[in-house]
Formats: structure tokens, sequence, C-alpha cells
């Protein structure tokens, strides 16, 4: 019986691995490898590390913000979880496939405690061709002066979301400075009515083949009125003039987004879980 060896933090000797490995998934590891990159294995710039088990080549995860496992198997997890989850938890969520974030997770739980909540299924979903739902035309690239009233929207959706209030705890300067970055970064897009965002949306991360849709929110009192698919739409066409794979993730029980995102044509090429905390 094989055993695993431990895991360590890799250095730039390791980028052939960690490229290889972020290369064979890019639906999945779009938000990694936007930064990998950029910026390659420069911990500073990257925000984190990577850890991995035989150098990468039997299991690997990123840890930074968000604890993200990559590759491996269930006994790779239980070597990385060890090793990451010896200085306590620092992350805000584990998210990545749930066939390693799972078994990660189930190893991590004893030292970390409860988390607030734990999603175990949530299709990755993937558009490869033109949307099947006219686009909106009153959506467009949100600009630095929009940020006012782009603010409140992104906020709404957050707490929404993810169940905490994004402003807390500097009362919002730190997420009202991101929100700015990817405004500036054209990034950010919404349909404004009245001086007001009835519909958002942003592209959380684009790598060299695939670009991350997040945050999507239509405004309360706009809710069944058709706006979500076309605004959805408009990212699509845009990110594909990109020469980019649009791809997203949803909770499996919200059912109304899964319906408006295949009306679009996306088509599920993975699960994703997330813990949060």
């Amino acid at each position: 019986m094989l055993t695993l060896g431990s895991a360590k933090v890799l250095g730039r000797l390791h980028a052939p691995v960690v490229a290889r490995a972020l290369a064979a998934a890019p639906e999945a590891s779009c938000l990694i490898a936007s930064r990998f990159e950029q910026v390659g294995m420069d911990r500073t710039a990257l925000g984190g590390q990577f850890w991995g088990v035989a150098g990468g080549r039997d299991g690997l995860v990123f840890d930074g913000a968000n604890l993200m496992p990559l590759t491996g198997d269930a006994a790779s997890m239980r070597v990385l979880a060890d090793a990451t989850g010896r200085r306590g938890r620092r992350c805000a969520s584990i998210l990545g496939p749930s066939d390693l974030v799972l078994p990660l997770w189930q190893s991590l739980e004893p030292r970390w405690g409860a988390a607030r909540e734990v999603r175990a299924r949530q299709p990755l979903l993937a558009c490869t061709a033109p949307p099947a739902v006219d686009p909106d035309p009153f959506v467009r690239q949100a600009v630095l002066t929009d940020l006012e009233a782009y603010y409140p929207a992104a906020v709404a959706m957050f707490t929404e979301e993810v169940g905490v209030d994004p402003r807390w705890p500097d009362g919002g300067a730190a997420y009202r400075s991101r929100l700015a970055g990817l405004i500036g970064a054209g990034r950010s897009f919404a349909r404004f009515e009245d001086g007001r965002v009835v519909f958002k949306a942003e592209i959380g991360a684009i790598s060299h083949r695939a670009a991350l849709i997040q945050g999507v929110w239509v405004a309360p009192d706009r809710r069944g009125s058709g706006l979500a698919a076309p605004g959805v739409a408009a990212l699509v066409r845009h990110i594909r003039t990109l020469g980019r794979v649009p791809t997203l993730y949803v909770n499996d029980f919200n059912t109304a987004a899964r319906a408006t995102y295949r009306r679009i044509g996306f088509e599920q090429v993975g699960t994703f879980a997330s813990v949060l905390f």
C-alpha cells in the first residue's frame, strides 16, 4: 500500500507543475489561473501560496484569502489538510471541485470547528456557443463615476448571496476599493434606470482561456421582469469577444437561476462546493 509523503509549500521551481494543473481544468481553475498567469509563483503578488504533495504532482491547493484545492484525491486532501490546518484558519472560505473540497473540509473541521455554511453542490457551468438569448442592449460596462450608484447594489447582492455584510469591519472601505478596482478594469456591468442599478454582474476573474462571471443580481422590485437572462447574455457576448469561455457556478437549490443560465446556453462542466466561515 503506497503512502503519501508530506505536503510542502511550493516555490518557483514548481511553476511548470502548477501551470499544467491549471491548464488541465481551465473552467475550474480560472480564479487562480488569472493571478498565476500574471505573477507566477510570487507569493506576495498572488496573495497566498501553493501547497503540494510530491511537488504538486499528487495534490495541489492554493492557500490564500480562500483555500482552493486544485488537484488530487481524498488521500492527498488529508495530507494537505494536515499541513494547511496547523496554523489555524485564516481563509474566508474553502472553494473548488466538490470531490476535493469535501474531503479536505472533513479533515479540517475537527481542527477549525464548524463552518457557518457548507454548500456541497454548486454546478460549474460554461457557455461555449453564442448566447441563445438576445443580450440586453442597456447593460453596459460601469465607469468610476457610476460607483456611488453601483455600490449599494453590490452590497445588497453580497449580503444576500454570502450571508454577511461586506462593509464589516471597516465600514465598507475595503469593499468599495475592490469594486472601484473591478470597475476601473472594465469588469463590472450594469443596467441603470433613473440613476439606480436594476441589474449587475461582474467578471470576477479572467485567465487566458476562461472568464468567471460572479455577482449576478437583479433589484428585488424588478425580479421576474426578464432582466436576468438578457443581462447575463450581455456579459457572455463580451467575454466571447475577448476569446474566453464564460463560466460561473451556482447553488444547486437556486432553480430559477439555473433555468436562466440554461436558457442562455450554459452547460454543466463540473461541480463545485463551498465552505463558508
